[in-house]
């Protein structure tokens, strides 16, 4: 599978994923201009990536800010990880925030009650 790298700005944000290397990762600041043109090749490889999913995937979001558009993108992208924690696939969610950022914390909190994912909550100072 083709590796996707892209480089955050200041409106979007850092993603990677490698099946290869087993690297999935979002971070940064999500407010692209256009969510659904700038997000709809990752939704792709993901649908791609289900088909033959590794053993176990953990999929990080290391989000400082994200927008309203955005948070309906990352529901999108969780609600794709349970189809494939369903097909009895390891799959964990590993939610970054800052120890400051209470607001972070419970929306990683939100997603966890929707799916039906395990979440880990992890603490980083920059």
């Amino acid at each position: 599978m083709e590796v996707i790298n892209i480089k955050g700005t200041d409106d979007t944000p850092n993603v990677i994923l490698d099946k290869a290397n087993g690297i999935f990762e979002i971070s940064g600041r999500s407010l692209p201009e256009d969510v659904n043109m700038f997000y709809e090749p990752i939704l792709d490889w993901i649908d791609q990536y289900s088909e033959d999913p590794l053993a176990e995937t953990v999929f990080n979001f290391k989000l400082e800010y994200f927008n309203t558009a955005s948070s309906k993108v990352i529901l999108d992208i969780l609600l794709k990880f349970e189809e494939i924690f369903e097909s009895n696939k390891a799959v964990i969610i590993k939610w970054h925030y800052q120890e400051d950022e209470e607001d972070m914390l419970e929306a990683g909190e939100e997603y966890a009650d929707i799916v039906e994912i395990p979440f880990e909550y992890v603490v980083y100072n920059d």
